[in-house]
């Protein structure tokens, strides 16, 4: 264990294993919250809800380089551990698992994890490696940190969704906790992306739920959905998006799409662009 901060840190699955194993003879439960590092309030929100509801927390913090495609900069991605490990601990975080690249994945490591269904389109078409690897990092740190729940939040709908498959199809026993989404005053998706945004495009990026709410109150009232995505399409370019990769209504548990009307629970997903940073965002129908 390293002594930077108060907050007990351990790099190797040994040393993680030996800690939950004494929590466990204990009769304590054990939460666990995944992150890649650069924690805000969303994260710290995860952390408090995990101690809400397990005696014991585990966050990690890994950039993991498999959900990454080679013109992604993994190295640009902002790493202060320090700083996140004092965050962690003032949440109530309990144990921080900080395992290396080598650590996690052994030179010639070679099992991958496809979770087809709700991994295509959208993202899994924007960035086909990512999902890939996030079901890989997740199920990796199930097996290491063994928890009885795991809490994700809910702006990160389809990789919600993701995890959530997995852990059906492979019989995990972790219960999987689904946060809404932390937002700033002005409704916009708490992000570490929101940092590269100027205050003009922070102007901007604050309409993008505004659009959302409506798209998803014109599918309630039974809009057909093609209206509603062609209509929350052209607010997000009349808003000041320079461009939209996708604004959907998709069935909210597999994320395929409706025929006509929306007829079940349903979700509003968009990806936009600002300048050089690419913002994403759900709501409930």
């Amino acid at each position: 264990m390293s002594d930077a901060s108060p907050l007990p840190v351990v790099r190797t699955v040994a040393d993680l294993r030996e800690t939950v194993s004494d929590w466990r003879r204990q009769g304590f439960t054990v939460g666990f919250v995944p992150t890649m590092g650069a924690l805000h309030d969303g994260h710290l929100g995860l952390v408090r809800e995990a101690g809400q509801r397990a005696d014991r927390v585990v966050a990690s913090v890994f950039v993991n380089p498999t959900q990454f495609a080679p013109h992604e900069d993994l190295g640009r991605y902002p790493r202060q551990e320090a700083k996140d490990a004092e965050l962690l601990e003032g949440a109530g975080c309990h144990l921080l698992f900080a395992p290396s690249v080598e650590g996690m994945y052994p030179a010639d490591a070679s099992t991958t994890i496809t979770v087809a269904g709700p991994s295509e389109g959208l993202e899994g078409a924007a960035r086909p490696q990512m999902f890939g690897g996030v079901a890989l990092v997740v199920c990796k740190l199930f097996n290491q940190v063994q928890p009885d729940l795991a809490v994700f939040g809910e702006k990160d709908w389809q990789q919600l969704m993701v995890v959530r498959r997995m852990v059906r199809d492979l019989d995990i026993p972790v219960e999987i906790v689904g946060l809404p989404t932390a937002r700033d005053g002005y409704g916009l998706a708490l992000s570490s992306r929101n940092a590269y945004l100027s205050e003009a495009e922070l102007t901007i990026a604050r309409r993008l739920n505004g659009v959302l709410a409506e798209a998803a109150a014109d599918a309630a009232r039974g809009r057909p959905v093609a209206g509603v995505e062609a209509a929350a399409n052209s607010a997000l370019l009349t808003a000041g998006f320079q461009s939209v990769d996708y604004v959907v209504v998709r069935r909210a548990d597999d994320l395929t799409a409706f025929e006509g009307v929306v007829d079940g629970p349903a979700r509003v997903l968009a990806a936009a662009w600002l300048g050089k940073t690419r913002l994403i965002d759900n709501m409930a129908v």
